[in-house]
């Protein structure tokens, strides 16, 4: 039997995108799954009977189009709904801010606030594009090793030049939004407080930070420069839930001969003469391979699945620093009846978009300082979306599910264990939505919560991370995850990182798998020389 060219440890998203790619190019590959399902964070599961929901992340933005069409996900079953609007902000019993569905409508939105930050939307919107368009290119492009190979030069050259078709004035907006707060740039283009939340959010979204946290800005960017069904900025629902991807991911590896096993977990990364040449499963058993790729996160490939008696002492220490920690409380829950708000009662597009509960960026920073002080916020940040009313596949007739995304709620608390707080704090995620749509706390049939702690043990995700590593700028691009290694290519030689802890970063996007499978496949085609 031909030996395998590769085996990829994790079939996530990323890692079966890195399959698909190097099967495509002609390579043997196989995939080991702990858990029972595919799709690492990026699945649909039946949490209520009759009631099914993304578990973990759960919208779609930031998948790269030329994956969608390269791996014909379409033709396999994955449609995409975008939302009629982005964004509804329900700012108190009476006022409500909507964001999205087209550049008039949202000025006329904003202008019930201030007719200056309506007039000064269009510009915003440019400077983010045009920063999010070099933001786009950069994302399809290996970063530099930085390790003095001839590679790297070229990448440099590369970036660089990209870079240089900026104006001096976009080079400037780009500096601000890598370097400087949420407010600090919300601050010097509006005067208003809805607006400037609807935009800020985005800044603490898996983000333990404050929107006063300087670099805070460029997490706001990260979330826009994705697209759905085209339309640049978009974001929209997957029928049938995040699952829906990954088993259309599943069936395209499939069909180019990739083996993927699932409840096949990892317990080391063999190395032998310091070259990675295969894993050993925790059953005990050995399977060997040219190379071995790592959808893990970082800190759980180096310090769980790596012996560090094969890493060099000084990259060890720098991954033991890596950050992770996106305090994140991400909860399903079953309802008898959609909510209503006291603001906008009745239903309407509202109910298919992204709800946010965080009215001004002081709301998001005094959640921020609680969850410092004492674990969680008294008064959480809420996204919520209830994917049932545009997709009948998800709960029984008449019944709804929806998807709360829950700001701050740090990985570790103070005194005692998630295992003792979750149902107090679903209480507090559940009770501010209750607030401003009275009687949802009574419409809740059943609830799925995955705490810090639960999105660790269930998805391996370091300190519940959703991020594989905070997205901050000295854990990015040619610095993700350690600078001298931002290529995809390991201390160890022929061990390679695929996953969100690899540039671009986080998100449901599939870039780093393809950007690794490019670069493996080279190295593969170089016989490793």
């Amino acid at each position: 039997m031909k030996p395998y060219d590769a085996i990829i440890i994790g079939a996530g998203h990323n890692g079966l995108v890195c399959a698909f790619y190097l099967a495509r190019a002609g390579f043997k590959v196989r995939v080991l799954e702990r858990r029972g399902i595919v799709g690492g964070a990026a699945v649909t599961e039946e949490f209520h009977p009759g009631f099914r929901n993304s578990t973990a992340s759960y919208t779609v933005s930031l998948l790269d189009p030329r994956i969608i069409a390269d791996m014909r996900l379409t033709e396999r079953g994955l449609r995409v709904i975008n939302r009629p609007i982005a964004n509804f902000l329900p700012l108190n019993q009476t006022q409500f801010l909507k964001v999205g569905g087209g550049i008039a409508r949202t000025q006329a939105e904003v202008a019930k606030f201030s007719t200056n930050d309506a007039e000064a939307l269009p510009n915003y919107y440019a400077m983010l594009e045009a920063v999010a368009d070099l933001l786009r290119t950069l994302a399809d492009k290996t970063p530099p090793g930085l390790r003095d190979e001839p590679f790297d030069l070229l990448r440099l050259i590369d970036h660089g030049a990209r870079a240089a078709k900026l104006t001096t004035a976009q080079r400037r907006d780009a500096l601000a939004l890598f370097t400087k707060s949420a407010r600090e740039v919300l601050d010097a283009w509006f005067e208003s407080d809805p607006i400037k939340a609807a935009f800020g959010f985005d800044a603490v979204v898996g983000n333990f930070a404050s929107p006063d946290t300087p670099g805070s800005a460029y997490v706001l960017l990260h979330h826009v420069f994705g697209e759905a069904n085209g339309e640049k900025g978009a974001w929209g629902h997957a029928v049938g839930g995040m699952g829906a991807i990954t088993q259309a991911m599943a069936m395209a590896c499939a069909e180019k001969g990739v083996e993927i096993v699932i409840d096949s977990a990892v317990d080391r990364v063999l190395v032998d003469g310091g070259k990675a040449v295969g894993v050993r499963l925790a059953n005990g058993q050995e399977e060997r391979a040219r190379c071995v790729i790592s959808n893990a996160a970082p800190q759980v490939l180096f310090e769980r699945l790596v012996d560090a008696a094969d890493l060099d002492a000084e990259f060890h220490t720098r991954i033991a620093g890596f950050q992770s920690g996106s305090a994140t409380l991400r909860m399903n829950v079953a309802l008898s009846a959609p909510p209503r708000f006291a603001c906008l009662p009745e239903p309407g597009e509202h109910l298919q978009s992204g709800i946010i509960i965080a009215p001004s960026l002081a709301y998001m920073d005094q959640a921020f300082l609680d969850a410092k002080a004492s674990g969680w916020s008294k008064a959480p940040i809420v996204e919520m979306l209830i994917p049932s009313t545009i997709d009948e596949t998800l709960a029984p007739e008449g019944a709804h599910v929806a998807s709360l995304f829950c700001q701050h709620f740090a990985p570790t608390l103070p005194g005692r264990t998630w295992d003792d707080a979750r149902e107090e704090a679903a209480e507090l995620a559940i009770g501010a939505v209750d607030a401003l749509a009275p009687g949802f706390k009574q419409s809740v049939i059943a609830r799925q919560i995955n705490t810090p702690l639960d999105l660790e043990r269930t998805f391996a995700l370091p300190r519940g991370d959703i991020m594989h590593g905070r997205m901050s700028l000295d854990q990015l691009w040619a610095a993700r995850p350690v600078l001298g290694h931002g290529d995809y290519r390991m201390p160890i030689k022929r061990l390679y990182l695929c996953g969100a802890g690899a540039h671009p970063g986080g998100g449901v996007s599939g870039r780093p798998g393809r950007n690794a499978a490019r670069e493996v496949a080279r190295d593969l085609r170089l016989s490793f020389q």
